[in-house]
């Protein structure tokens, strides 16, 4: 496939782009990345891709737009089958599915919480996530990855919104290492693969950004 049939319009800080970045990579498929202004003006092909939501990550497969990075995940894993990202066992899969949807709807949602609170509100929003990941601690045990011994689609999910786990630290005071050691053990892992570091941005970069968005929301 050449690049010009498949364009992903993206942000390099954002997790849920990383997402799309890493299973492209994984599927070793090549594509052409169009880096989105999403804070200071959208294109108008990202605004008629995804009307909607109007927001990245969006891959153009042959000139479709398709939204929504769990779901893109998915695709890519269904259109470049090889090597398979989601378990072959209908169980396994609904169980992929279900850490899948834990994952978006409590790790990010809940480490913004951390640098959007103030005084005692931090450490409720900092207990919430802490005890968010240790759950995740718990299903995966003692195993490589979330799928058994190879990155898979529970992975994928997760690994990007760890490059924001810097800046959370900084405004709870904690360290995710002294209260997570085997999700620490984890990222290490992940982060091992090539993959996986070429696809996501430095924890400080994101971290300066985050400074941006608290004065841009009124926070500071």
């Amino acid at each position: 496939m050449s690049k010009q049939e498949l364009l992903l319009l993206d942000c390099g800080v954002s997790p849920f782009c990383g997402r799309v970045r890493i299973a492209l990579a994984e599927k070793g498929v090549e594509y052409e990345s169009k880096e989105e202004n999403v804070l200071g003006g959208k294109s108008e092909l990202l605004l008629s891709s995804n009307p909607v939501y109007k927001k990245v990550p969006v891959l153009l497969h042959n000139g479709k737009p398709l939204c929504e990075s769990s779901i893109l995940v998915q695709y890519i894993d269904e259109a470049w089958p090889s090597p398979p990202l989601l378990p072959t066992s209908p169980y396994e899969r609904a169980q992929a599915r279900f850490w899948g949807d834990f994952i978006e709807k409590k790790v990010f949602d809940g480490g913004s919480k951390i640098w959007k609170s103030k005084g005692e509100e931090i450490e409720v929003a900092k207990k919430e996530f802490i005890e968010t990941l240790k759950q995740l601690e718990g299903t995966l045990g003692d195993k490589d990855f979330f799928g058994g011994e190879n990155l898979g689609f529970v992975d994928i999910l997760l690994i990007p919104l760890t490059t924001w786990f810097y800046a959370y630290e900084k405004f709870g005071d904690f360290k995710v290492e002294e209260e997570c050691p085997k999700f620490s053990t984890w990222v290490k892992r992940c982060k091992q693969r090539e993959n996986v570091v070429k696809a996501l941005p430095e924890p400080e970069v994101v971290y300066e950004v985050v400074l941006m968005l608290r004065k841009m929301h009124g926070f500071e």
